[in-house]
């Protein structure tokens, strides 16, 4: 009756100019279809991941969670109206536009949209990137994870018990220094939601993982050349190790591309508490005041005095091992 992934996303825009210039030549994404008010994005074989709404506004305008199934979404359905949501039927239509077989619709405790889904359609042509690109790590992942921002305790509470007791969201990690974060999973992504107390409630951002480190490089330079592109500067994150950076969207929150995020085995992950901030290192956050820059900056030196590392997380087949570890296979390698 659990959510498995995040499937797709309804962005909220004032012009799809921006977004096809930012989504296309920045992210790599593909774009598929386009009419006058809206525009779908591609990442990987679906049909589509994003979809672009130029209503005026901006932020979000729903997320699609995958079921593996009808049953159990409408499993889901069922248990969500037991706890007192109100949850309704996606019309035919509806479902036609999500590329999909069939959804329902209901909204979390701080009025987001959600549509749980199942069957979503497979595109017959493959994956043309907007530019030079390995490709995205979706699959049984899903699109990446969203990161939202909470204004109260009492919310990010109410929030957590929903998605965890409704959605099926176990809790990752968490921590509270130097703000308060909360990591939840529903599948080997170490996190596919998170919830950040802030000064409003609202989008922070949403991750999207490439297979190559290249990518996210050249993706920066892309964002260092526009200005004002650049949110946080290149880092590592302590939760689930990706090295990645921030760059604003049209839309008014943040898209994290990164490269490298560690697995997690959902049936054996113990939830605990860290102390050590978000960060390795990097990610300096521009808009953050200069007290919380300080503040998250000396937690990371204290990170470097102690000498915290992390192994780097590869896929097979996308790394080489240096000479000088393996004498054997340097001797191998000249022969």
């Amino acid at each position: 009756m659990a959510v498995e992934s995040l499937g797709y996303i309804g962005v909220r825009a004032k012009s799809l100019e921006d977004w096809s210039g930012y989504g296309c030549g920045l992210l790599g994404l593909q774009r598929v279809d386009r009419s006058k008010s809206t525009m779908a994005l591609r990442m990987d074989d679906r049909r589509q991941r994003l979809v672009i709404d130029a209503d005026g506004g901006e932020g979000v305008g729903f997320f699609g969670w995958e079921t593996a199934d009808a049953a159990s979404m409408q499993a889901l359905a069922a248990r969500l109206e037991r706890a007192g949501v109100r949850v309704e039927q996606g019309s035919r239509a509806l479902a036609d536009q999500r590329h999909v077989a069939d959804l329902v619709v209901f909204d979390d405790p701080a009025g987001n949209r959600l549509e749980a889904f199942h069957g979503a359609e497979v595109a017959s042509d493959p994956f043309q990137p907007g530019r030079n690109i390995s490709g995205f790590r979706t699959g049984a992942l899903g699109l990446g994870h969203i990161l939202y921002n909470v204004e109260s305790d009492e919310l990010c509470d109410r929030l957590m018990r929903f998605y965890g007791e409704n959605l099926g969201f176990r809790l990752t990690d968490y921590y509270t220094n130097p703000f308060t974060a909360f990591f939840m999973h529903v599948n080997p992504r170490h996190h596919s939601m998170a919830f950040v107390r802030g000064a409003r409630t609202g989008m922070h951002h949403v991750m999207m993982e490439l297979y190559s480190f290249d990518d996210v490089g050249q993706a920066y330079d892309i964002a260092l050349g526009q200005e004002g592109r650049v949110a946080t500067t290149l880092g590592r994150h302590t939760s689930d190790f990706i090295t990645s950076f921030y760059s604003w969207n049209p839309s008014g929150f943040m898209i994290e591309l990164g490269w490298g995020a560690r697995s997690i085995d959902p049936a054996t992950w113990k939830a605990y508490e860290r102390s050590d901030g978000p960060s390795l290192w990097g990610h300096d956050r521009s808009f953050l005041s200069p007290e919380a820059q300080a503040k998250a900056r000396e937690l990371r030196m204290g990170l470097a005095a102690r000498g915290r590392r992390e192994e780097v997380q590869v896929m097979a087949g996308n790394y080489n091992v240096m000479e000088g570890v393996c004498p054997w296979l340097d001797g191998a390698r000249k022969a």
